[in-house]
């Protein structure tokens, strides 16, 4: 596996998206008692509509964002299993920012599962602060954002 820039995902690339999501999140389903709600996404529509980005080849990583008025929404992360402690999170969350000040918005916005107690240590490190948490049906949500320097 080796590690490229960060690209629009293609339609050649949804299954890969599909699997490399499962395999993020699959870990997640015994501990907080559903399926995480990335894994059932539509990724072909995401893929279609220009929100998902891809790094690797074959794909080890993604991000699907959403862009608002006023803040760009990372929906999901995922790096496949085999690829952690490569950077690989790093470089997707650096992307995230850059595309944000790109489309000239002044945050990143995201929210994780409380049961997801790594993510909890890991957005804080890269400038992320808790909004509030929030039950959303089954999901119990911190909800995260990341305020950009102009």
């Amino acid at each position: 596996m080796t590690v490229e820039e960060i690209r629009p995902a293609g339609a050649g690339d949804v299954a890969a998206v599909k699997s490399v999501t499962d395999a993020a999140y699959q870990p997640y389903i015994a501990r907080i008692g559903v399926v995480p709600v990335p894994m059932e996404a539509d990724h072909a529509a995401n893929v279609a509509a220009g929100r998902v980005f891809v790094t690797g080849e074959p794909v080890i990583g993604l991000v699907v964002i959403e862009a608002y008025e006023d803040h760009l929404f990372l929906d999901s992360i995922a790096v496949h299993p085999d690829a952690h402690g490569k950077g690989v999170g790093r470089r997707l969350l650096e992307f995230v920012d850059a595309r944000a000040r790109a489309l000239g918005l002044p945050e990143v916005r995201l929210y994780t599962n409380a049961m997801m107690w790594e993510n909890q240590k890991i957005y804080p490190k890269y400038g992320y602060e808790v909004v509030e948490r929030r039950v959303d049906g089954p999901y119990d949500r911190i909800h995260y954002r990341k305020r950009l320097a102009a």
